[in-house]
This record gives structure tokens, sequence and C-alpha cells, in this order.
């Protein structure tokens, strides 16, 4: 049919053209060869764009089908972090392949968080207070969380340090505050899973997700990454150790067929803020015993500093407006910070009755392998913009220049801090090397040690609520199946 086509339009066109060469019978022309193939060439490049479309269709459809379904197949966990200073909601998308969960903290999908000031601890007198901050951390985790499977996800609270400082009745108080907005939520809950954690509980979890996203979780024991938080109300250590561990600080979990032995340890009232307030409680029990014309200097605070009356504090502890007086007066000075951070470290010192004692009379092995140092080392290392290679040492000089300033000209070259943030820094140099180097034993030049926010080749965060859901998730799924499972790396 296409042939017969292709010679009425020959035919046509000769004639209307007076130039076309006519051929005798049994002959082809040589101009009418060459007008049938472009006609040819048309149809199959019709026909070929067509099946391109239709596979580019079916992948484009393939792929959008897969998202969705995985999307569809994701199972959701919340966790809110009730700390110190802050309360945080923490909102996790996972999937079950082969009876296994697969995280995936670098996806929107697969995690989202949102923090709000202040923490839990300061509704100690107003513990109805603490319900407008969680009722709206609830709602930013329903915002991340599909409808369909509110019912089936569950939501955990669980608070740290600054509530394990107030009485038990108290605590009490506001976890039922707490109760009741998680209970109308929507989500799946118990009361039992609003609770206070332990330290040594919030140790082991942030040295679960730094080795989960090291890819070492499921490994070699000893080949494993130890943790040091520095947080506002207290100070965690956490890794595996190849000395003999009294049973008050060994905790152990499984993951596969792999058990860790691990010292873990919260020392309360020795996070950075707990123990700058313990310092100018100390300084202001001096000045207020000094007789005559006695002057005390705070080394930790830079000189010339006067406490704003108007600053709320935003949950950060600050020297109240009595706190300095003709007789306590701020004088930075980081070798005298050092020394007095030093003394707080050790206190107690005397009472130890185990093999040795790093800080306190709490029983600490020597810190074996690599560590990553987080929160609180984090943040002072970047403010004071130092490399990950020798920090511990270029902290000092730092710290030195810092507590050494004028606060007038310290105030004009960070324009952009509150006083409250600001004023931290000369302390909290001087504590990091107090503790880590002066109490625990790194060398200021020790490369195992490395300040970090998040960790891995996705940059996870470092985040003690992450581990918390990594081992809740795990266990659940053991649980449901009757035997243990290996968390799969992602």
């Amino acid at each position: 049919m296409q042939r017969s086509h292709a010679r009425s339009r020959l035919k046509h066109k000769s004639d209307m053209d007076p130039l076309h060469l006519h051929t005798q019978p049994g002959q082809r022309s040589s101009l009418a060869k060459p007008k049938c193939k472009p006609k040819k060439s048309i149809i199959l490049i019709i026909v070929g764009s067509a099946a391109i479309a239709l596979i580019i269709s079916f992948v484009c459809y393939t792929f959008l089908l897969s998202g969705r379904n995985r999307r569809v197949s994701l199972r959701y966990s919340v966790v809110i972090d009730g700390g110190s200073s802050g309360t945080r909601v923490h909102v996790f998308g996972y999937r079950i392949e082969s009876g296994n969960p697969v995280f995936d903290f670098s996806g929107d999908d697969g995690y989202a968080s949102m923090k709000l000031s202040p923490g839990l601890s300061s509704y100690a007198d107003d513990p109805e207070g603490a319900s407008v901050s969680v009722a709206e951390l609830v709602e930013f985790a329903k915002g991340r969380v599909p409808k369909r499977v509110l019912k089936e996800s569950e939501i955990r609270l669980m608070a740290t340090a600054g509530m394990r400082l107030l009485d038990v009745s108290v605590q009490e108080r506001i976890l039922q505050v707490t109760r009741r907005v998680l209970r109308s939520s929507g989500f799946k809950f118990r009361d039992d899973s609003a609770l206070v954690i332990s330290g040594s509980d919030e140790g082991v979890y942030a040295w679960v997700v730094a080795n989960y996203a090291l890819g070492s979780l499921g490994g070699d024991p000893l080949q494993t990454t130890g943790i040091v938080e520095l947080g506002g109300a207290s100070t965690q250590v956490t890794f595996v150790s190849s000395e003999h561990v009294p049973s008050e600080f060994l905790r152990t979990i499984t993951y596969g067929n792999v058990s860790y032995r691990i010292y873990s340890h919260s020392f309360l009232n020795l996070g950075q803020d707990a123990a700058h307030e313990k310092l100018w409680e100390s300084l202001n029990n001096l000045a207020a015993n000094s007789t005559g014309e006695g002057i005390v200097t705070d080394p930790c605070t830079p000189k010339g500093y006067i406490p704003d009356k108007n600053s709320t504090g935003e949950g950060v502890v600050l020297p109240g407006e009595s706190k300095f007086t003709d007789s306590l007066q701020a004088a930075g000075n980081f070798s005298k910070c050092r020394s007095a951070a030093f003394n707080i470290l050790q206190e107690g010192k005397e009472k130890c009755h185990y093999k040795h004692c790093s800080i306190g009379s709490t029983f600490t092995p020597n810190l074996r392998g690599s560590f990553l140092a987080t929160e609180n080392f984090f943040h002072t290392s970047k403010f004071f913009a130092l490399r990950e290679k020798d920090w511990l040492s270029a902290m000092i000089s730092a710290g030195e220049s810092f507590c050494g300033d004028d606060w007038s000209k310290l105030k004009v070259k960070h324009p952009t801090f509150k006083d409250e943030s600001l004023l931290r820094y000369c302390f909290s140099s001087a504590y990091i090397v107090s503790m880590l180097h002066d109490s625990l034993g790194v060398a200021l030049d020790d490369q195992r040690v490395e300040f970090a926010s998040e960790a891995g080749e996705k940059g996870i965060p470092l985040d003690w609520a992450l581990g918390a859901f990594i081992l809740n998730t795990a266990t659940a799924i053991s649980d449901n199946s009757g035997k243990s499972r290996k968390i799969l790396l992602k």
C-alpha cells in the first residue's frame, strides 16, 4: 500500500512539473526513488518517537508508583526530648524490609525535628505551663505524619538532666500534664511512655546513634567510638572499656549476635550551665562573707561585664542583678577560670573508693579508642572557629584571648550575640580544657577525640533521641518476631 501511494503522488507530480523525466517501461526513475525514502523515514521517526514517549512514560509512572508505595509503606515514630534548655520533637519515618527496620535520617520523609524553649524543668512552679509547648510540638509532628497512620504511630516523651534535678514529686506533676496532652494527640501513647530517663540511658542512646552513623554498630566492640557529651545540666561519658567496670557503671546491649559491655555514666550538675551556676554561687558566698574592702573577682566573666536588667535569660543560667556587687567584680582570666573549673570537677575526690576517679568520686576507666565530643564541646569549638586538628590545644589560646578581652570590645566583635549567649564562652572554654585534659587525661594533641554534631557520610545528627528511636524500634520488632533482629545500615 505504501508503494502504491508513492507512485500515485509521483504521477501527480509529473503532470504538474514539465521538467519531470519519463522512464521507459521496466526502468525506474532516478528522481522517483528518493521521494519514497523521506516518507518512510518520517513514519519511522513518528513510530520511534511514540515508542520512546511510551517508554519514558512507563519509567516515570513506575518511578512515581515506587515512590508512592515507598511513602505508603513508611511507618512513623515520634520522640519528644525534654532537655534542660529546651524541648525538641523528633519525627522519624522508617520501613521494614525482610523483617528488619531500615532508617534514613537524611531524607525529608525519614526525619524532621523542632525545638522550643525553655525546657520542661522551668515549669517547676507552674506545671500546667508545660502543656503549651508540648501541644505545639505535637502539632508539628502531626503535620509530618499521614493521618491514615496516626493512630498506629507511637509517641514518647523522654526528659533528661533538667528534670532529673527536680524533686520526684515535681517531676511527676509536670509529667502528668504532658501525659494529658499526649493522650489526646491522636498518636499511639501509653502513660509509661512519658518518663524521666537516667543519665546512663541518655549516654547509651548517644553512643548507639554515633556508632550507627559511623557504620560500626553490629561490629567489633573494640572498634566502636565513644561519646563525651557536655550538656547544660549534665555530662555523659560512654564507651566500650577493656577494663573491669563495676556493675553500677556497666550497661549491656545486644545487636544481632554482638554484645556490647558499655561504661556509661552521667555527671549530674556538671553540665556547662550547672557548673557555671555552681561557680557563681561559691563566689557570691565568698563575697557575702568578705569583710572590710575585700574584693572577690570572677575569673570566668570578662571585665567590664554588667548584667542586663532587662535580660530574661531564655532558660540559660545567668548571674542576677545582685550577683555582681562592689564585693564581686568581673575580671576575666582564663588560667584562673580553668583552675576554678578544675576545683568544681574534682570536688569530693577524697571520697573515691575505686581504682581511680577522674571526676569527683566517680569511677572512670581510662579512655580508649576514638571519641566524639558533642553538644557544648561542638558549639564552643565552632564559636571559636577551631579546626578539628589539635582543637583542644587551640581552645586554650582562644579562651585566653576571649576571657582577657574587655566586655565592651567583645560586644562589638560579636554584635549578633545576646549577652546570655556570649557570656558563656569564657567559662565554657576553660571548663572544656579542664574536663577533657586536666580531668579525663586527654592529651592536647590527641587526634582520637573530635568535636562533632553529626557523623557518617550522610551527616546523621548526634542526638541521643535518634539512638533511643533506633533501640526502641529494634526491640519492638524483635519482640513481635520472637527473634533478634539486626538493624540494616542504610
